[in-house]
């Protein structure tokens, strides 16, 4: 799951070397933190949220099968 959210966004951004991200597992929820260039903040949130939320919704729908609940959180 956390080379998904790599995968998709090094696609989207200008500095793709500057992607990280890093997994919070708490009891029934992990957390996918993606940082990302400063300049390239932009274009992971997306006009109105809707590349961050289309992340959201490809993530969470390939987690159906762990039974946790996984968001990303984006970190400038």
């Amino acid at each position: 799951m956390e080379q998904l959210v790599c995968v998709i966004a090094k696609a989207l951004v200008d500095h793709p070397d500057d992607v990280h991200v890093e997994v919070v597992e708490k009891e029934h929820l992990i957390v996918y933190e993606l940082s990302v260039h400063p300049d390239d903040v932009g274009k992971v949130i997306g006009k109105q949220g809707r590349i961050a939320k289309a992340l959201r919704t490809v993530v969470t729908s390939a987690a159906v099968k762990m039974d946790k609940r996984v968001t990303v959180d984006i970190m400038s």
